[in-house]
């Protein structure tokens, strides 16, 4: 299969699963709105920053360094070599993680009330670390795969971690109404650990039953000489060291963004109750239908991640430039058609969806980012896939700092509006400087040859 077909194929069955899993999510952010209440939504939120901050230190930059090295390997047609980058990311993610998640059990109620500023949300920390160790493993096996292009087994543990997820809340609040008990939101938290358990279990179980169908059996693996697993555990950190150095940073930066939006609020005017609502609806409500038809361009992001970097081994500048310009078209058309639709139906949808005329304007407001929004994950996928991660995260900084400045200076101005515009510049700057960055390496890189050629 020839390196266009696999990416489509690949994008195709994550944009399909992209899509049921959010279409399941919508229901289930309603279900939490009705059910909880937007201030509960707005807590729960609010935990996310500390376990993507979490997550990134233990399993983010690894799971790329897997794809990318399995990638690398999979071109040279050494499955041996494939597995081995598999196993040493799993080692350098899973003791971490353990060890994480007993540092935010220990430390929940200092998180919350220093860095969270909300002492409500310690409990919720506390559910959710249980997540980390089985999200490393699900990421690991994801990584390995999508290293392949086979983006079966991703795809469908994606469907199974979001069925578990809302199935257990589901369940355990009907069993809690039914007998007359408190239901609060830490029954979500208790949702996202058992989708976690849950696709952890099913990616073991299929990468376990595949190598013993097609791959290698254990005993051709483990008892490589040294040599072979030191290669691989300095493949995996070579590449995740930086790659996790820059994601935890630009999550500091996240998590300090959405912790200062609320705090920020209240210095406009808004009660804290009212500024967590607002936050609850921006967060779990407004940005998700937004976010919805990225399904698209997230799975192609997916897939162009290895796919670039074998196009890059290969030497042949005239298929990357082809690359980036049939998907930057294609996701930059797709964004322009959301961003009318969105204009048109936010409200409609933002009062059908989620009985909330806030999240109607919010929805509107936001349109005007998807054209850049949809079309930056692609642009920055292949910076990844190029090696340039430090790069990309340069790019990323630079939007996100433009985000904290809308927090702290344009929200106790104009409230959350000034930060909705805030997202709408920081979006538009990064699309701008990934387009010129790929320009000018493309225009190096044809320069060189030129200059080969003579």
């Amino acid at each position: 299969m020839d390196q266009k077909h696999a990416i489509i194929k690949g994008a195709f069955i994550l944009t399909l699963t992209g899509f049921a899993t959010r279409f399941i999510g919508f229901f289930y952010r309603i279900f939490l709105s009705q059910s909880f209440g937007e201030e509960s939504v707005g807590l729960y939120q609010l935990i996310f920053p500390v376990y993507a901050l979490c997550f990134s230190l233990c399993c983010a930059g690894i799971e790329t360094a897997v794809a990318r090295n399995v990638a690398a390997s999979s071109s040279l047609g050494d499955k041996k070599r494939a597995v081995i980058f598999l196993y040493c990311g799993l080692f350098l993610s899973f003791l971490p993680s353990c060890i994480m998640m007993l540092l935010m059990q220990k430390e929940a109620d200092f998180i919350a009330s220093f860095f969270l500023g909300e002492p409500r949300c310690a409990p919720l920390l506390i559910i959710i670390s249980y997540a980390m160790p089985f999200a490393a493993v699900h990421s690991c096996i994801c990584g390995y795969y999508i290293g392949l292009k086979k983006t079966r087994i991703p795809a469908i543990s994606q469907l199974v971690e979001q069925i578990a997820r809302v199935c257990s809340v589901f369940f355990l609040y009907r069993y809690f109404m039914e007998r007359s008990l408190s239901a609060g939101i830490s029954l979500a938290a208790v949702g996202l650990v058992m989708g976690e358990i849950f696709s952890s279990l099913f990616s073991l179980h299929a990468f376990r039953k595949e190598k013993r169908q097609t791959l290698l059996p254990a005993s051709a693996v483990l008892p490589q000489k040294p040599g072979s697993w030191r290669t691989g555990m300095r493949g995996i950190l070579q590449t995740s060291l930086p790659l996790t150095g820059n994601r935890v940073l630009l999550n500091i930066l996240q998590s300090t963004e959405a912790v200062s939006i609320p705090a920020k609020l209240q210095i406009f005017g808004f009660s804290v109750s009212d500024s967590l609502s607002i936050y609850g609806v921006l967060t779990g409500m407004a940005l998700p239908c937004i976010l919805f038809p990225s399904a698209i361009t997230n799975s192609i992001s997916t897939m162009l991640l290895p796919a670039v970097a074998e196009i890059q081994a290969g030497g042949s500048i005239k298929k990357l430039r082809e690359v980036i310009r049939k998907v930057f078209f294609c996701c930059f058309a797709l964004g322009l058609a959301c961003c009318f639709a969105f204009l048109l139906f936010g409200q409609l949808a933002g009062e059908l969806l989620f009985h909330s005329q806030m999240a109607g304007q919010f929805i509107i407001t936001l349109a005007w980012i998807c054209p850049f929004l949809y079309t930056n994950s692609t642009l920055l996928s292949v910076i990844n896939g190029l090696g340039k991660a430090n790069i990309s995260f340069l790019l990323n900084t630079a939007g996100l700092l433009l985000r904290i400045a809308s927090v702290f200076f344009m929200i106790p101005l104009s409230g959350i509006r000034g930060y909705l515009w805030g997202l709408l510049i920081s979006q538009g700057t990064v699309f701008l400087l990934c387009l010129m960055y790929l320009g000018l390496y493309i225009a190096s890189i044809c320069k060189k040859e030129n200059r080969g050629v003579k």
